[in-house]
């Protein structure tokens, strides 16, 4: 089985080459049409110049613009949210955030002033990234600043977003290895962000494990941030293979792996296929926060690419189910 796997990695990259192909403008609806059915990024440079947002988002403009309005923030003590944290038993667990409100010109100067601070103990992380249609709701006063859809994506995909999202922060948050059940298109609206992709093929070489779920809350002592468990939840699928450190936790297949890197500035716009993996890191620009607009489209779930994906992870997981030591079995009695 092992053997068969490989050769599904293998063939994979026999037959596409491992780069984020760079177009010089927007896809066509039916260009676009092509990359979903082949499920594979890529990346238009400076596609968003002529946005509102790229041209006028910058601190001031923003500060202004939203004042005092209330915005969710999460908050980590390393700009670790929804990630592998372990536990001082040395067990892993899978980490919310903590989640507050705070008006957003404060938020914004405390993401500001935090961006340099990298590496320093006692400054929490604080990010916008709600994940939930926000730019239409929670920030719609800046909704008018980017375009109420992608016409080459919504074209080829016969429906309109289904969220639109704001993302802002400063340098020290991390976004760990997962994938989502979306056709992404990302705008780089202020700094740059750094991806780091996997095909779905790749599952194989993640290493995915079930994990119980946490959630950042404040000690009520200290006011630190402190892991607390939630004994009733459901254990969650959790990649553990980082592909910034190849030889750690790693499975039989991780070397097999070809991670594609790609930079996103200000103006650029990424496809990101659906179950693509990605880990994302970012560096601010001259405002002194990063900021990105995503548009989520529901991928297609029909025939036989959602089906086939499951396959290969049902395979995989059973994999690991095996004894050990098979020989050692017989008739359900060892």
């Amino acid at each position: 089985m092992e053997d068969s796997i490989a050769n599904l990695i293998d063939t994979y990259h026999e037959l596409n080459a491992a780069v984020v192909e760079e177009l010089d403008e927007e896809p066509s609806p039916l260009g676009f049409m092509r990359y979903v059915a082949r499920n594979q990024p890529f990346v238009v440079r400076r596609a968003a110049k002529h946005w509102t947002a790229v041209r006028k988002w910058n601190a001031d403009y923003l500060s202004r613009t939203m004042e005092d309005e209330a915005v969710k923030v999460v908050v980590t003590p390393r700009g670790n949210a929804d990630a592998v944290v372990e536990q001082g038993d040395g067990s892993q667990a899978f980490v919310e955030p903590h989640e507050t409100f705070e008006p957003f010109k404060r938020f914004l100067e405390d993401v500001r002033s935090s961006s340099q601070m990298f590496g320093k103990a006692g400054s929490n992380v604080k990010y916008a990234q709600t994940q939930n249609d926000n730019l239409r709701n929670e920030y719609e006063t800046l909704y008018a600043g980017v375009p109420k859809d992608i016409p080459f994506a919504r074209i080829a995909l016969g429906a309109g977003a289904d969220a639109i999202n704001l993302w802002l922060g400063d340098d020290r948050s991390v976004t760990s290895l997962h994938k989502d059940n979306y056709e992404n298109i990302y705008v780089q609206i202020r700094g740059q962000k750094h991806f780091v992709l996997l095909p779905p093929v790749e599952m194989p070489c993640i290493n995915e494990q079930l994990l119980p779920k946490g959630r950042y809350v404040p000690c009520e002592t200290t006011g630190d941030l402190e892991v607390q468990l939630d004994d009733e939840a459901e254990p969650v699928p959790v990649a553990l293979w980082d592909p910034d450190m190849p030889d750690k936790l790693t499975t039989p297949y991780s070397y097999l792996a070809k991670p594609l890197r790609v930079t996103l500035r200000e103006g650029d716009m990424l496809y990101l296929p659906s179950l693509w993996y990605h880990k994302v890191s970012q560096s601010v620009g001259d405002e002194g926060f990063v900021c990105a607009v995503n548009y989520w489209y529901d991928m297609d779930f029909s025939g036989h690419f959602w089906a086939s994906n499951n396959f290969v992870r049902d395979v995989v997981n059973s994999e690991k189910m095996k004894p050990a030591y098979p020989e050692l079995e017989t008739d359900g009695q060892t």
